[in-house]
């Protein structure tokens, strides 16, 4: 969903490395994962979206597009919270926004597999906790109205 890489050659999108993300700038977040974004506001939330928007281009890019506008081959993740955004209710659309989180983090960590091919490769132990929200931080900046 998030990223189209592997540290070896990535399945579906050809030979491509990860690249580093160095998150040293940001609060250390631990090895528990936290269920939303800590970036999306607060004191870290500008130097996160400076360090998610290098990341997504140098590990996203590729597959989800240039400032994250979809050409087609992965999903547009402009639009991942779009279902939260028309809830009145602020409760349910701060408990929307939580959800995708949760799958957002959950598919970048994991990856996606179906019928055999991969479709998004697996971060889990590429991307930290940190780098991988402030990807997130970045998205949370890119989305379609």
């Amino acid at each position: 969903m998030a990223t189209c890489l592997l540290t070896g050659p990535a399945m579906a999108h050809g030979d491509v490395v990860p690249q580093s993300v160095n998150t040293s700038t940001l609060p250390q977040l631990g090895e528990k994962w936290l269920p939303a974004n800590p970036f999306s506001e607060g004191p870290a939330h500008a130097e996160a979206l400076r360090i998610g928007t290098s990341a997504y281009n140098q590990n996203c890019a590729r597959c989800h597009g240039l400032e994250a506008i979809s050409g087609g081959i992965a999903p547009n993740l402009r639009k991942i919270d779009g279902d939260c955004m028309d809830l009145a209710d602020q409760a349910k659309k701060m408990a929307c926004y939580k959800e995708t989180d949760e799958y957002f983090v959950g598919t970048v960590r994991r990856g996606r597999v179906r019928d055999g091919r991969v479709y998004m490769p697996p971060f889990e132990g590429i991307l930290n906790q940190e780098a991988i929200w402030s990807i997130k931080t970045y998205l949370e900046t890119r989305r379609e109205p």
